[in-house]
């Protein structure tokens, strides 16, 4: 931890406020979409590369988890297939070494459009909803202040 120690104490990488949660957030739905091992790591250090919010940008890649990941891949497949306008094959996932030599070999293009056009859906929709919620909550809090009832 010693190459990291500076950024322990930064309050951008730790704090929850909103210029730092909700790019976070953003951030990890984007990488959790992305077909590659090791979303949380990644998703951590691209958050202490852009001094956001960790934790938030790492818990929100398990959106995609061992249950969601099969169809969510065979979803971006076939967006993929049709925005490059491929005859779709036979698609399966497998987390191998048997399925990345074999199947990903044939299939990474429409699997890589796809996913990157998901995740970007994913990550602007989610930027824009919590942004949204976020602004919200605050005016509601300070319009109840304002008029004198604390919640």
């Amino acid at each position: 931890m010693t190459p990291f120690q500076h950024m322990l104490h930064d309050h951008r990488l730790w704090g929850i406020r909103r210029k730092n949660v909700v790019p976070a957030l953003s951030l990890g739905l984007f990488i959790s979409f992305l077909p590659f091992p090791g979303h949380f790591i990644f998703a951590a250090l691209a958050a202490l590369a852009l001094r956001i919010n960790v934790p938030v940008a790492a818990l929100a890649t398990f959106v995609v988890n061992p249950l969601t990941v099969g169809p969510l891949f065979y979803f971006a497949y076939r967006v993929g297939a049709v925005l490059l306008r491929i005859e779709p094959g036979p698609f399966y996932v497998e987390l191998s070494v048997d399925w990345l030599t074999n199947v990903f070999i044939s299939v990474w293009q429409p699997l890589l459009l796809g996913c990157v056009l998901l995740g970007s859906i994913a990550a602007l929709i989610g930027y824009v909803v919590l942004d949204g919620i976020w602004r919200y909550s605050i005016h509601r809090y300070k319009t109840k202040k304002r008029n004198g009832r604390t919640p």
